[in-house]
């Protein structure tokens, strides 16, 4: 339907989110999230049976359906088509190149190298046998700027991801490339310490070093955060450091995989994105976590109160050019990097970029694509140390009536594929009424048959009484967790967050925070600030579902998290 296949804007938004939270100066020392003082478990749980007993659920016979799994890759299927609204700047002229980059080159401010190069460059009147010639820059991620050359579902001319490792995997999905720079700008992936924690790791282990930190982890010492490594240059470039670390060559070793799954234990969540760690961070959830150099001595109270462990791979920052780029478009792009060498140094320097990191090593191994796409399968299969418990709560009412029920159940349908079937999965769904269509079970065959026939069978109509549903949701899982104590909880709300029954967020609030159950929202044509809101409470994501880029993200978040 054509209301289901909308622009980027929401992946641009969230992008835009992302770049403030991380790079707008946050001062982790305020530690928002314990300016409120939270109750106990006990006093959470307490309060909840008394919500879950007036609310009385109706429990409702599950309907069995059809899987339909292709074993295809449908990547193509899931990413959005690329819009206007990824334009960080626009081509001047008929004849141009185009380049996709990460955000840290394409943002505002310190933020801004790459931006402001290509602005230069389509003003200097570079010409080509007398033809004026000119960039487009798009801010595109790393992984996903692998996801769509490799698809095939936007072909630039050319990609500038942060780390040479996303040009290594594309290479190995088939894509040629060949370099117009192998390096436009140097920066440094790094794990940023609290002083306090950094002197606790000199002291009980000698260093400070991506080994003393992984092994401090393991010892229940301290809290780490990373980003995922299927969307993170710095959380694959920390995956395949961290592996390393362990059995140097040898990654993929099973040796490395256990040692990998005895950090895991100890890791809270990996972040699906690097604002989404930043908010952990801010709230005193983590004693260390992730970043890049560049944000972090551009972040005036990080670098004054905070330590820097470079790891693993330089993040070159290079420009492959697609080897099937015509020739005309090669020497545009040669152009441009010759005019990045001849007038960016300065601007680099001044933006955090090339800087010298006195304790970086760089690894004396070099892994394959083929070797780095394996990490990634390897985190998938033994990121989990603890089965998820996760029940989705699925808003029916009237408001959801239409293409945004549509949205909800197919993006359903579609992402469960890449939730592992150790987890356990329940659904709820709400109008006026809460029901609980599916309870909790292991998400083998039959209960993906359940689940899809359940989420197709979905009508809506009446109110919406979205908090009342997260009640039951929160109470079918403390039950569940009875019998499968050794697990780890989740909630997903699928909703456009007009709440008008029942219970309301102040209401629920307290409960959420003693629980400590992250609320994952996704909204579709949604009031996102009050989904916000509810995800922030125990660092869940919040996801715009009014484009057609529901399904991609959804099969990050799970990667990630289940």
């Amino acid at each position: 339907m054509e209301s289901l296949k909308r622009n980027y804007a929401a992946m641009a938004a969230i992008a835009a989110v992302v770049i403030i939270a991380v790079f707008g100066g946050i001062a982790l020392s305020r530690n928002l999230g314990k300016s409120q003082k939270a109750i106990t478990k006990e006093a959470a749980t307490a309060k909840l049976n008394k919500y879950v007993k007036k609310i009385a659920p109706d429990e409702l016979d599950p309907i069995k359906g059809t899987i339909t799994y292709t074993g295809e890759d449908t990547t193509y299927q899931e990413l959005p088509n690329v819009s206007d609204d990824s334009i960080a700047v626009d081509a001047t002229t008929s004849l141009y190149a185009e380049i996709f980059s990460s955000s840290e080159k394409t943002g505002t401010g310190t933020d801004g190298y790459l931006r402001d190069m290509v602005s230069q460059f389509n003003s200097s009147g570079t010409t080509i046998d007398g033809t004026k010639v000119s960039i487009k820059l798009r801010t595109i991620s790393s992984g996903q700027q692998v996801d769509y050359v490799a698809s095939g579902k936007y072909v630039p001319d050319a990609i500038s991801p942060s780390s040479d490792l996303s040009v290594k995997m594309l290479n190995e999905k088939g894509v040629e490339t060949e370099y117009a720079s192998e390096s436009l700008v140097t920066n440094y992936a790094g794990i940023v310490l609290s002083k306090a924690t950094y002197s606790t790791l000199v002291e009980d282990y000698g260093q400070a070093t991506v080994q003393t930190v992984a092994q401090a982890t393991i010892d229940g010492k301290i809290t780490m955060g990373y980003t995922n490594p299927f969307t993170s240059a710095t959380g694959m470039n920390f995956l395949v450091t961290l592996l390393d670390s362990h059995d140097p060559g040898n990654i993929l070793s099973t040796s490395s995989a256990e040692y990998f799954s005895s950090f895991q234990k100890n890791i809270p969540f990996v972040a699906l994105t690097t604002g989404q760690m930043r908010n952990a961070a801010d709230k005193g959830t983590f004693d260390a976590f992730v970043l890049e150099y560049q944000t972090f001595v551009n972040d005036s109270a990080l670098s004054k109160n905070y330590m820097f462990i470079p790891f693993g791979f330089k993040h070159t920052n290079p420009l492959a050019t697609i080897s099937s780029t015509d020739d005309t478009k090669k020497e545009i792009l040669n152009l441009f990097v010759d005019y990045c060498e001849k007038n960016g140094s300065s601007l680099a320097s001044a933006d955090g970029f090339n800087q010298t990191v006195d304790s970086f090593v760089a690894p004396s191994i070099e892994y394959t694509g083929a070797e780095l796409i394996s990490a990634q399968q390897l985190y998938k299969e033994n990121k989990d140390s603890k089965p998820v418990i996760c029940v989705f709560v699925a808003d029916i009412s009237g408001s959801m009536a239409g293409d945004p029920i549509i949205a909800l159940k197919n993006s359903l349908v579609n992402s469960m594929q890449y939730i592992n079937e150790d987890n356990y999965i329940g659904l709820v769904t709400y109008n006026d009424n809460v029901y609980i269509n599916l309870p909790i079970n292991k998400f083998d065959l039959d209960q993906q048959s359940y689940f899809v026939g359940t989420v197709d069978s979905l009508d809506a109509s009446g109110g919406t009484a979205t908090f009342d549903a997260l009640c039951v949701a929160m109470d079918m899982i403390l039950d569940k967790q009875k019998d499968e104590p050794d697990t780890k909880a989740m909630i997903f709300v699928l909703s456009d967050g007009m709440s008008n029954r029942g219970y309301n967020l102040n209401q629920v609030k307290d409960i959420v925070t003693g629980l400590q159950i992250p609320v994952y929202t996704i909204g579709y044509n949604a009031d996102i600030d009050a989904l916000k809101e509810l995800s922030d409470i125990n660092e869940g994501v919040c996801i715009d579902a009014s484009t057609d880029d529901v399904t991609y993200q959804l099969k990050q978040l799970f990667n990630a998290s289940m």
